[in-house]
């Protein structure tokens, strides 16, 4: 399995460390680069930073998979660390992960994979996803049923679903949500979590982003996916879902083999993983090194508009450079 990287600079050289961006899960790196004023990109740009963007097998940029986390952390996340090390000649880099990049990147960190990474900004999800009773529901019973016809879910269906369980499906979706014109908005809210929207707030989304952009930025997700997820959240943390030699079957089981200082980001209103996800991560790390990490929890935010929303660049952004700098605060609820 192939991936790719996207280097980002500026006009003038880079003059802060190099940043790893990694994309969740059915979508691609390009989700960090939104139609709005000044998305992420453009802000660690500006602050200097030598940006990369990683597209791990998760991405819609590649061909469709039936990926499991296991197989990003052992193979694709470390390979992306140490080409972004030889790239720059950088002793040290650090990350910002999103969802399922999170989770998986967060795995490779455990087991000591990526020891270059010294300063780890994770939003939505880290080691303990914790779900909406509507979503446990979906992933104990939904997904078994699905899987006998499907492969992967697709948000890209939207209006023009295959012929079969793609359609059925579409149809369900359509006449139980209602908050927007838009079936790819509606079908990503079905797959990923239980809100109406469940990745982001409308009030959030500038009409551009939401209408003419999101439609273009989710595909596929393999079945794979959501059973292994199905695993980790009735265990409360992430678990294998199938044994690679280099991983542990149980990522709560020992002390993380890191020593980077984590940030642990989580949108107040967030329907696809509890803010209580990152509460959990946050206890456990800081059990090994009190005082040392940092959560902050955004209030009215969700999961993806922490990203793309029309004002993070002045709610979040700003507490992302402080974090990557070493200058934000260890805890943060409600900052």
């Amino acid at each position: 399995m192939s991936l790719n990287l996207v280097n980002v600079q500026g006009p003038s050289p880079p003059t802060r460390a190099p940043v790893i961006l990694v994309h969740g899960a059915g979508v691609r790196s390009g989700v960090f680069r939104a139609p709005v004023p000044t998305n992420i990109v453009d802000a660690l740009v500006a602050r200097g930073h030598d940006v990369w963007l990683e597209n791990w097998r998760a991405s819609i940029d590649l061909p469709p998979n039936r990926w499991t986390l296991d197989q990003a952390a052992l193979h694709d996340h470390p390979a992306a660390v140490r080409k972004v090390v030889e790239e720059t000649g950088a002793d040290r880099v650090k990350a910002i992960i999103h969802c399922q990049g999170s989770t998986s990147f967060m795995m490779s960190a455990c087991a000591g994979l990526v020891p270059q990474v010294d300063t780890i900004i994770t939003n939505a999800v880290s080691l303990h996803p914790v779900v909406p009773l509507w979503s446990r529901a979906k992933l104990r019973y939904a997904v078994p049923i699905a899987g006998r016809f499907l492969s992967y879910l697709d948000p890209s269906w939207g209006d023009r679903p295959p012929p079969g369980a793609a359609t059925a499906i579409t149809l369900l979706v359509k006449a139980g949500h209602h908050e927007c014109a838009s079936t790819v908005c509606k079908l990503v809210s079905f797959t990923y979590g239980s809100g109406f929207p469940a990745l982001w707030r409308h009030e959030n989304l500038d009409g551009v982003t939401h209408d003419a952009w999101i439609p273009d930025e989710f595909g596929p997700v393999p079945l794979t996916f959501f059973r292994q997820m199905d695993r980790c959240v009735r265990r409360g943390h992430l678990v294998a879902y199938e044994h690679l030699d280099g991983l542990p079957d149980d990522y709560t089981a020992q002390e993380p083999r890191t020593d980077a200082r984590i940030v642990f980001l989580a949108g107040q209103r967030n329907r696809c993983f509890l803010p209580e996800s990152q509460r959990r991560s946050y206890d456990f790390f800081s059990g090994f090194q009190p005082r040392r990490h940092a959560l902050h929890v955004l209030p009215g935010y969700s999961h993806l508009d922490v990203f793309f929303g029309g004002r993070a660049h002045r709610d979040v952004f700003p507490l992302i450079a402080e974090e990557l700098a070493g200058s934000g605060a260890r805890r943060g609820e409600g900052s």
